[in-house]
Order: C-alpha cells, then structure tokens, then sequence
C-alpha cells in the first residue's frame, strides 16, 4: 500500500506488434465481456499472451484500493480492500459488485498507535478455513515503517461481525522491514505462512500457527527486495510444483501518475529462493512483469490471485485518467513453461 516514494521506474517498451497482434481481443474483452463471463478469450484461443488487456467488464460499486477476494461456500464473493475500518464488497457473478459496510463499524481503536488516529486501514487479505473467514490488515501512516498487521475472524464475513484477534507483527522506525500488505498462504501440508513487506529491505515470510494465526516462533525469510526500492503487496500462489510470488514494482498512490506494475518470480520452495523467468533472484530485484499500466489503466497493482471455477483469476486497482482507483479483473493464464500471463 504505502512507503516513502520510491523511484519511477518506466515500464519495459510496448512492442508495436504485441499492440497490433492483440488490438480487436483487447478491446472486445474491455468493451463486452464480463469479469468470468463464458465471452472472455481463453488462452487456446490465441491471444498473444504479451499482450496487456484491458480488464474485463465490472459494474456498481467497483471504487476500490488493494482489493481481496475469498469465495463464500455459498459461491458468491466477498472483497476487502483498504479504507475506513476495511471497506467490504460482495458479488454473486464477480461482475456487478455492492458496497456492504465495513469489518469494524465501530472503529478499531487498538489501531490508532500505528496510523496516527486514522480509521483508514490499510491492503487486507481475507481468506476463510475451518468454517472461519480470517482478514489480516495493516495499520500505518504513508512512508513510515511504525507499522502493524492484525488479525480478525468472523463466522460470515459480514459487516460487523468480526473480533479482534490482536496483533500479529509490528515493525518500528529502527527496523529494516515494513510490517504492512499481509498476504496468507496455507500450503498443501497445512502450514501456515504470512508474507508482508513494502520498500526498505523488501518483502519478508514468517510461518503462522494455525491455531492462533499468529507467528509460530520460526525465522524470518527474506523471499524479494529491490535494494530499498519500490517493491510491496506480495501475494503467494501454488500452481502444480511451483509457489508463485506476485509483487508490485514502483509508485502506488499517485492518481493517475501512479506507475505500478505486477511483477512474477517462482519457486519449488515456499521460502524461496524466488527467481523471475530469466532466472534472476528477486531477492536481488528480480521478476518478471505481466501487466502495467496501458491506455487508460493507469498504475495496475496491489494484486491478489485466486482459483475460480472458470479460471485462475488476477485482481488488482488501477487509476482511471480522472485519478479513480477501480477494481480491475481478468483472467490469469499459464504458458507452456508454466510462467503466468493476464488475458
């Protein structure tokens, strides 16, 4: 979500061919196809996977920033994303999205140490296991590092009936970490792992008990960084042998001018190392880029990737030329060598 402002690094060159090649099936997936609707190109459809499209179509209340997704046993879809008291959306389709409240109603008074007296909150992640929904959410002031993640739990993800589960992490002004943008991955062993990280000396894993969804005692890994560069948001992905690490490179918040890009590295350890696809570490500012900004979307980041019965899917913001920041979906597809591309 936040960070002291890091350097604008421009966006690899467009290719005119990617452009030419991908013109009609971006604008087609931009123009008529619904978020999930049988209308959006598969990959054996022959879409360049090079290509950056647009998103696909999304109605009503889709004003989002750093949004999450969990899909309720009863298939429809609940979105956290940050704003006062963490704003919450739903969807029957992961097309036409409401407002629905917010997690803490009342306010969330144990964060105020961290964002100066701020409700807003910050990058949520939402999951739900063991017949719970879990949000783990950050507490902080842009470009400080005196920061936190908590934890809540609710039985049905509605406004308002979530409990305060504590702290989880913090990070202090003396620290080289950030505590902020939580992601949570349980692997297929039942472990439980939080990623986290903006700027400073990158993005960091910690294992989680998961009888509390706290940290469990073990080490801290370092799995990217960028030298103390813009790098945040991280998001873990298991995908056949490989964790996949989703990232965002360079300057969120900025309105139109915001340069975030969505960045990939994998591993065939969930502590790493991470490597992009020509096989530089992200550990040493690695990764390889699948989408940024193009036309009018403007700063695409802050993703989360999820399974859905349809496809694996890719949301994220990104900033309208009027400075909006909207929700963007689309399908996230895997070439021959397993390496992920938006469609």
């Amino acid at each position: 979500m936040s960070g002291p402002n890091g350097h604008r690094t421009p966006g690899r060159p467009r290719r005119l061919s990617r452009l030419i090649g991908c013109l009609l099936a971006v604008f087609a997936l931009a123009v008529t196809a619904p978020a999930g609707a049988a209308g959006l190109p598969r990959a054996e459809d022959g879409i360049d996977a090079a290509a950056y499209p647009n998103p696909g179509l999304v109605t009503g209340d889709i004003g989002v920033h750093d949004p999450t997704f969990v899909k309720r046993p009863s298939g429809d879809y609940l979105v956290a994303h940050t704003g006062d008291n963490i704003a919450l959306k739903t969807s029957t389709d992961r097309t036409a999205f409401r407002n629905a409240g917010s997690v803490f109603p009342g306010g969330a008074p144990w964060t105020t140490e961290y964002t100066g007296g701020s409700r807003n909150l910050w990058a949520p992640d939402l999951s739900y296991h063991n017949g719970q929904y879990y949000l783990y959410y950050s507490a902080s002031t842009f470009g400080s590092n005196h920061s936190a993640i908590f934890l809540a739990t609710s039985p049905s993800g509605n406004a308002g009936t979530w409990t305060n589960r504590g702290l989880v992490i913090e990070s202090s002004r003396s620290d080289n970490h950030n505590a902020i943008d939580p992601h949570l991955l349980v692997d297929d062993d039942g472990r439980w792992w939080l990623s986290f990280g903006s700027f400073w000396s990158g993005l960091k894993l910690v294992e989680l008990n998961p009888a509390t969804g706290k940290p469990a005692g073990g080490p801290l890994h370092s799995i990217a960084g960028r030298g103390g560069g813009a790098i945040e948001a991280p998001t873990i992905f298991k995908r056949g042998g490989y964790y996949y690490l989703f990232v965002s490179f360079d300057s969120c918040c900025q309105g139109a001018d915001s340069t975030y890009r969505v960045m990939v590295g994998r591993s065939t350890n969930v502590t790493g190392p991470y490597r992009d696809r020509n096989g530089v570490a992200m550990t040493s500012g690695g990764g390889t880029e699948i989408l940024a900004g193009h036309g009018n979307i403007n700063g695409p980041g802050h993703q989360d990737v999820f399974a859905d019965a349809d496809s694996d899917i890719l949301a994220y913001h990104y900033y309208a030329n009027d400075g909006r920041s909207l929700l963007g979906i689309n399908w996230l597809g895997w070439d021959a060598s397993g390496w992920p591309y938006v469609h």
